[in-house]
């Protein structure tokens, strides 16, 4: 198996098809097909489905591709720390959850003091867009919320500090001087977290002895959530970390309530086989530092 043929395979998927992946990598459409045929039939089984539209990947197809690429990353990486004994600038990427970017500025400082050059990708979401991100090496490593269930194989997670949830509304809400959830049982509500049993809500009602509420939006957009909740009369759940932010403390304020609120972990996820880069693991080191400055002071 050659590398060229892994490239190919991968123009091939990203590109739809085989022409465009001639187009893409400046080679014959015949030279591309040699290529994917070869790395079919050293692997004994159909990658590609053509049809008259493009390609399609067979279920061989989409397990040898997640593979493919974790190699090419690999690779990239690989590179990339020789470039860095040759003094040139590298990169690292790295996924955050909305609510744990209130570690990234100063982490992003710590960073810089050591590897000024270095090109830095930072994406945010949550943890379902982020860890498969980390799992095909898209992502060095993720900074999110520790899910209930079971830790996927390739991943590995160590945790950097706990988040305690607080109830929050818009500043001058007509619940703001409410002192239990049985008077924001009939509210309206959003959510960041994925609907379910068990969720925050869920939770925090039952423990309670409440009914909880229905009225609840689902919504998968920090920025929306917040601008939902400063700006209407909805009532949601936010880190006090996070709600101890100026621009947030200027629009949102605590409901604090009697009840006791649950809390949740947040650490890092990285691939459980691949160590991180040289630049990889200054940018891991200087968040932990971030996050254990951040539990000091809480």
């Amino acid at each position: 198996m050659r590398l060229s043929q892994i490239r190919d395979f991968v123009a091939v998927v990203e590109s739809g098809g085989i022409r465009a992946a001639a187009r893409k990598l400046g080679v014959s459409q015949p030279a591309i097909t040699r290529s994917v045929r070869g790395l079919e039939g050293e692997l004994h089984a159909r990658l590609l489905q053509r049809t008259p539209t493009g390609v399609v990947l067979t279920q061989p197809g989409r397990a040898f591709l997640a593979r493919a690429r974790a190699a090419q990353a690999e690779l990239r990486k690989a590179g990339e720390e020789l470039d860095r004994l040759d003094q040139k600038a590298g990169s690292v990427a790295f996924g955050v959850s909305p609510t744990s970017t209130i570690l990234v500025p100063e982490a992003i400082n710590r960073f810089r003091q050591q590897f000024p050059q270095t090109r830095v990708h930072i994406a945010e979401g949550l943890p379902q867009l982020l860890l498969p991100l980390v799992r095909d090496e898209t992502l060095d490593f993720a900074i999110c919320r520790r899910a209930v269930v079971k830790l996927d194989s390739a991943l590995a997670f160590r945790p950097l500090f706990r988040h305690d949830f607080v109830v929050v509304a818009r500043r001058g809400h007509p619940l703001e001087k409410a002192d239990s959830l049985a008077q924001l049982a009939e509210a309206n509500w959003v959510s960041l977290l994925p609907a379910a049993a068990g969720g925050p809500l869920d939770r925090v009602f039952s423990q309670a002895g409440l009914s909880v509420p229905q009225q609840v939006i689902q919504c998968e957009s920090y920025n929306t959530a917040i601008g939902l909740i400063a700006k209407t009369d909805m009532l949601g759940f936010l880190s006090r970390q996070a709600l101890g932010e100026s621009i947030l403390r200027d629009f949102l304020r605590e409901i604090p309530v009697t009840e006791p609120m649950p809390s949740f972990i947040v650490g890092m996820f990285t691939r459980a086989d691949t160590p991180l880069t040289q630049v990889a693991g200054a940018m891991a080191k200087a968040i932990t530092a971030t996050a254990r400055s951040l539990a000091r002071s809480a």
